[in-house]
């Protein structure tokens, strides 16, 4: 008798202990490099499967499936959502629940002007997060891409039309672009074909050189962009260093690493009691600039010593 009572008390403890672990929720159009994110989370003392467990919600670069996402994490009431790759998972997350705290990443427009805080300083509500200044940047990157490329006097600009800031990254490079006496072309994309189909029209288009906006899916096509790049002798910019690492000749941006960290000391925070109410909206102080020297010599370009002086990573 008691060994039955045992067995059948174990499972109830087992369940207990299970649900006293916290559970983070973890949504976004692709899956993101995770290990900065864990780094964080370490410093403030959890480890996933230890004394925390993380529910991964990725829509396969489907924006449309955000929603039923994060109403899904809602359902298993997840104790915290972090949103990541920009605006749409965030509104999706914000959509979804008004208590669940929530922490977003790399958001392109005003987190303001979205309705997701009601200041960066004092967020109030369920949500803070991190301000990416992925458009901020695209003019600096047409600046880069020029000197890399002086011949070049067409270029082209590759969005994609289902990312709600596209028509901010095309107006930012059109103003640049036209600042520095460059014909610009605009070439979207948003499945696979059609990056195939954009780099053949590069060729017909004559353009010198592309600069690849920030956006989730393109990240996801990361190996295809680089392929085809490499291919047609295109000289590409893109924004983080996960690109030139791959084989791509030129990325700025924002350190992903250093968000993701400190997404992961956030969301460590709020499990201990913090509210994001009284996190602060932040936005990133860490910015790097990767060539591949390998990549320039193949495309027959060499890089300017004022670049390579700015450069935080040359691979060679």
């Amino acid at each position: 008798m008691l060994l039955l009572g045992g067995a059948v008390t174990f499972p109830r403890m087992l369940r207990a202990q299970q649900k006293s672990m916290p559970v983070i929720g973890l949504l976004g159009p692709i899956a993101p490099q995770m290990g900065a994110f864990h780094q964080g989370l370490s410093e403030t003392g959890y480890v996933e499967g230890q004394n925390v467990a993380i529910e991964y919600r990725w829509a396969e670069g489907s924006y449309d499936r955000l929603p039923a996402l994060a109403a899904d994490l809602v359902g298993r009431k997840v104790d915290l959502i972090v949103a990541t790759g920009g605006d749409v998972s965030a509104l999706a997350a914000k959509t979804a629940t008004s208590t669940i705290p929530i922490i977003f990443t790399a958001i392109g427009r005003d987190p303001i002007g979205l309705g997701l805080v009601a200041s960066l300083a004092r967020p109030g509500g369920n949500v803070t997060g991190f301000v990416g200044l992925t458009i901020e940047l695209n003019p600096k990157r047409v600046e880069l891409l020029s000197e890399l490329v002086p011949q070049a006097r067409v270029i082209a600009l590759l969005v994609n039309p289902n990312d709600p800031n596209a028509e901010r990254f095309i107006g930012d490079v059109q103003e640049a672009s036209h600042a520095k006496g460059l014909l610009l072309y605009i070439l979207r994309a948003s499945s696979e074909s059609e990056i195939d189909g954009i780099f053949a029209s590069l060729v017909q288009l004559h353009a010198g050189a592309l600069v690849v906006s920030p956006n989730a899916f393109f990240a996801s096509r990361r190996d295809q962009l680089v392929a085809l790049a490499t291919r047609h002798a295109v000289p590409a910019i893109y924004t983080g260093r996960e690109f030139p690492a791959a084989g791509g000749l030129i990325s700025y941006g924002s350190s992903l690493t250093a968000v993701f960290r400190q997404v992961g000391v956030y969301a460590g925070k709020i499990l201990k009691g913090a509210k994001p109410a009284d996190l602060p909206v932040q936005q990133p102080t860490t910015f790097e600039l990767v060539v591949n020297l390998n990549t320039a010599k193949a495309l027959g370009l060499t890089i300017p010593r004022t670049v390579l002086a700015l450069a935080d990573e040359v691979i060679e």
